[in-house]
């Protein structure tokens, strides 16, 4: 079953929101998360690591994933999902399953524990 753009959007942010390690921060093209703590990020300093940026286009959901671009040999991703990877860390999602909402979800938890353990997060 095939879901569409304003569910897949939103289940990816209510996941992201659910992580405490995680802030929100609500901008005019969508919703953005970093941690929580400062830290550098290239040569300058920020209140929070950036994560991942939500933005809903008319006809797919953006997700930018940091992650995957920070630790790309850490990650592996369904031929589904490869395909939606446009770019270093930018999902094009136009259509979506619930097997992959939740390989998403991993994906989350996984860069979760990557920046956690780099004390990025």
């Amino acid at each position: 079953m095939l879901l569409d753009l304003a569910t897949i959007k939103e289940h990816i942010k209510d996941y992201l929101s659910q992580k405490s390690e995680l802030q929100q921060i609500e901008k005019t093209t969508g919703v953005e998360f970093t941690g929580k703590i400062p830290a550098m990020q290239g040569k300058q300093k920020v209140d929070g690591f950036y994560f991942a940026s939500i933005i809903e286009k008319p006809k797919d959901v953006r997700f930018y994933f940091f992650p995957i671009y920070t630790h790309a040999n850490e990650f592996q991703l369904s031929e589904e999902l490869q395909k939606q990877l446009k770019g270093k860390s930018c999902f094009h999602i136009k259509k979506c399953s619930k097997e992959t909402l939740n390989e998403i979800s991993r994906l989350i938890d996984k860069g979760i524990s990557l920046y956690k353990k780099d004390q990025l997060i």
